[in-house]
């Protein structure tokens, strides 16, 4: 992956085995925050690779149980 990965997008940091939101891109990293919130990361561009459907689907599990705690 290049660092054109559009912000929003969801991805898997491939040296952390990490999924997360593209934030945006600083300097020749990609920026990443984890679903449901947290801190933000740092990814190379070629570390980066879009995640699977079942990786979506668990990181949208993920925020959803995360919003039904905070209420």
């Amino acid at each position: 992956m290049r660092a054109t990965q559009k912000v929003g997008a969801l991805v898997v940091d491939t040296k952390t085995d990490k999924i997360g939101y593209v934030m945006g891109h600083a300097g020749l990293y990609v920026q990443l925050r984890p679903p449901g919130g947290g801190r933000e990361w740092d990814a190379a561009p070629d570390a980066i690779r879009q995640a699977t459907d079942t990786e979506v689907l668990r990181a949208r599990v993920t925020e959803m149980n995360r919003a039904a705690r905070l209420r």
